[in-house]
């Protein structure tokens, strides 16, 4: 039976969500599942725009069928070529062999990297080039790195629909829902939205940049992202996260503590550390424990607050290793413009603040207060005074 929802007059989303999935990409966690969306238009021709992952294969297909009825299908647009968007292409084909495929030159050269049967009624399309499947006429927009180096967004001139690929997506199963004004967004979805985007596309900030200027010289109704809710209305709410996130600038002033403890005594010292906070006035302050945490939330967050603490022990004359692996985590996503506290706690031998400093000094426009603290093995009566100090300067640097 297909389970497919209507956009417009004649677009429709036939994709489907996947609740058995613990890991996307095998990397990050996503408890509320994920979707994949794909769409198609019945106009005199008849167009799929990207297929689905091999999860949902089979609802996918019934979709499609159900959608169709007694048509054929004439179109197969092809925006990413990543596997959890491509993986039924083979089948599109084997179904309706007349079927012709739009996509980049590097679209076409993966497909054969995949090794799909595809050689014929293949059409390479580039920036700017249109088409016209009847009344809807489209244009199709370069958009490399967001985040593969073969990606493209299509633009229904006619309808104002932007078809985003992996742009303006979000982790979470769509469970009935479909479109933004039928949830809470701002509530239930953002967090995903942030952890989606900064851990998949947050590397590639200036590329989404050229393709938000794209998107402003063009009128926007919808946008048809392949993962998460269609945007059909609100659009400015989404398109300023996305140019925050894609500048690396802050949501929020607040400080953001990631602790690396092994016995809880640097635990302890991020708590009395966030208490002087708030007892100073600096309440939007959230703690996170590096070693049970995934990085992929912790990621999210960093993106979200302007000042990060990372107090961490030093282990085997090195940073504690989930500290490091986030901070590595950190610098391979291009993370930058955020002010950084350092605490270090050692029994023998603290050196973490200098080598935390270190790895920090290399990445981009990155700001780290002075007055790195040292714990010796737990924090003493004596330490108050260095506790206080780096308080006021993280309230300090906010004004």
């Amino acid at each position: 039976m297909y389970c497919v929802r209507k956009i417009t007059e004649d677009l429709y989303w036939v994709g489907g969500n996947d609740h058995r999935l613990a890991l996307f990409e095998n990397v990050h966690p996503i408890p509320r599942g994920v979707s994949y969306n794909s769409y198609v238009l019945l106009d005199e021709k008849t167009v799929l725009f990207d297929t689905a992952d091999w999860s949902i294969c089979r609802q996918f297909i019934e979709n499609i069928k159900g959608v169709l009825g007694n048509r054929t299908l004439d179109y197969m647009v092809i925006n990413h070529m990543e596997p959890d968007h491509a993986a039924c292409i083979e089948e599109i084909v084997l179904r309706y062999p007349d079927v012709k495929i739009i996509c980049t030159e590097k679209a076409f050269m993966f497909m054969h990297q995949f090794d799909f049967p595809i050689d014929d009624n293949v059409i390479q399309v580039k920036e700017g080039d249109t088409m016209s499947f009847g009344k809807h006429n489209v244009v199709f927009v370069s958009a490399p790195m967001v985040h593969w180096p073969e990606v493209m967004v299509t633009y229904d001139t006619t309808n104002g629909v932007l078809f985003s690929a992996d742009a303006f997506g979000s982790f979470g199963a769509l469970d009935g829902k479909l479109f933004n004004d039928e949830m809470n967004f701002d509530r239930d979805w953002i967090d995903d939205a942030r952890r989606y985007y900064t851990n998949i596309v947050g590397k590639y900030g200036p590329q989404v940049q050229a393709l938000l200027k794209k998107a402003s010289s063009i009128e926007i109704k919808t946008i048809c992202p392949l993962h998460g809710p269609v945007w059909r209305n609100d659009l400015g709410y989404f398109l300023d996260k996305y140019d925050k996130w894609s500048r690396y600038e802050p949501e929020e002033k607040g400080v953001m503590i990631v602790y690396g403890t092994m016995y809880g005594n640097t635990e302890a010292a991020a708590t009395d550390l966030a208490t002087r906070l708030v007892e100073k006035g600096m309440t939007n302050v959230v703690m996170y424990d590096v070693s049970k945490t995934h990085v992929s939330y912790l990621i999210s967050e960093t993106f979200k607050y302007s000042h990060v603490v990372l107090a961490s022990v030093t282990y085997n004359l090195k940073i504690y290793p989930p500290m490091l692996n986030y901070i590595m985590d950190m610098k391979a996503l291009n993370l930058q413009k955020r002010t950084f506290a350092l605490i270090e706690n050692g029994t023998w031998a603290p050196q973490s603040a200098k080598l935390m400093r270190e790895l920090l000094d290399e990445m981009k426009d990155m700001t780290i207060l002075d007055g790195d603290m040292t714990v010796n093995s737990a924090l003493k009566e004596k330490d108050v005074d260095s506790m206080d100090a780096i308080a006021d300067s993280i309230i300090e640097s906010m004004k």
